[in-house]
């Protein structure tokens, strides 16, 4: 995937593009089988560009936590296991999974609303709606849990739903309609 995915980057916050940057790092190990740490250490030594440290904080963050965001994800990718999806996709998933169980300084929105744009930028037509749809399932399971609450306030709902066919969805037992998403501000942390 070319570092702005031919499309460009113009126009992002500094935490959009170190989240660009986080997948880019893992987008980049999936597809060479190596370690994500060990392509991050390569990318921050070689600086060119620099990694935000966000990014850092994603990577590491997804990689210490990669056993539980797999399976989050993987409960609600019905007829798509993980190494099914498009790699593009999978990575997505797993930031998104990251920030909304395991960084609850960010709002659950902008959590959700960054993926859907990674993957407007970056996959196929369906994936947008497709990591939508898983990502709201995760965090209504959070919330089922008790998990963390975030920090910040309300936000208004993330729209869209997820694919009902075709090569990038889940099929016919698809995560369904979004439920809203927003706990937090989603201005705050984008």
């Amino acid at each position: 995937m070319p570092a702005d995915g031919g499309r460009g980057g113009a126009g992002l916050s500094a935490r959009s593009k170190a989240r660009k940057r986080a997948l880019d790092v893992l987008y980049e190990a999936d597809l060479r089988d190596l370690d994500p740490l060990a392509v991050l250490a390569d990318h921050v030594g070689r600086a060119d560009p620099p990694i935000p440290g966000y990014a850092v904080t994603l990577v590491e963050g997804v990689c210490s936590h990669r056993s539980q965001i797999d399976d989050a994800v993987g409960r609600y990718s019905t007829g798509w296991s993980l190494q099914r999806m498009a790699p593009v996709d999978r990575n997505l998933l797993r930031l998104g999974a990251y920030e909304l169980l395991f960084a609850p300084d960010i709002p659950d929105a902008v959590a959700i609303d960054e993926a859907v744009r990674l993957a407007k930028l970056l996959s196929g037509e369906e994936a947008p709606g497709f990591v939508n749809g898983i990502l709201a399932r995760v965090l209504d399971e959070r919330r089922a849990d008790g998990g963390p609450a975030s920090s910040a306030g309300n936000a208004p709902p993330v729209g869209g739903r997820a694919p009902s066919g075709g090569p990038a969805s889940p099929g016919p037992a698809s995560p369904g309609p979004a439920s809203p998403v927003g706990t937090r501000s989603a201005n705050d942390h984008k």
